[in-house]
C-alpha cells in the first residue's frame, strides 16, 4: 500500500493507494504544499514469515 501525506495550510492529509504507480500520478498533480510519498509495509505479509 501507497501513502501520500499532505501538509498544506496547517492541514494534514492522507491518501491511500493500492499501486505505485497510482499513487506517482497523483503526486505529480498535487503541486502546492509539502507531499511525502511513503510505502506501508505489515511484517506479517507471507513474504517476512520464516519458516
Amino acid at each position: 500500500m501507497w501513502i501520500i501525506t499532505r501538509y498544506l495550510n496547517s492541514n494534514i492529509s492522507q491518501f491511500e493507494f493500492k499501486t505505485e504507480d497510482e499513487a506517482r500520478e497523483a503526486l505529480k498533480n498535487m503541486k502546492d504544499g509539502c507531499n511525502i510519498l511513503s510505502e506501508v509495509v505489515y511484517f506479517n505479509d507471507p513474504c517476512f514469515q520464516v519458516a
